[in-house]
């Protein structure tokens, strides 16, 4: 239960960041097609941060289910001696 609270705390995080920063592009002193220009670049950036940020997320669960296959193994180790 505690993950999926994290987890939505840092989806809501995530959420308030991009609003707050389109805000701040949108309300910026820019023409309006150089913010234009500059979102859909940023945007493009923000996705392959977003797939790198994916990947690195699954490496770090198989890990974690290498590590807890790895102390079950040695539990039962340790419970046979």
């Amino acid at each position: 239960m505690r993950s999926s609270h994290a987890t939505s705390n840092v989806m809501f995080f995530l959420a308030g960041l991009s609003l707050g920063a389109a805000a701040g592009l949108l309300l910026a002193p820019a023409p309006g097609a150089d913010t234009r220009r500059y979102l859909t670049y940023r945007a493009g950036s923000a996705r392959i941060y977003l797939d790198k940020g994916r990947e690195l997320y699954e490496q770090g669960r198989e890990l974690a289910d290498e590590a807890a296959d790895l102390y079950e193994q040695g539990r039962h180790l340790v419970e046979d001696i």
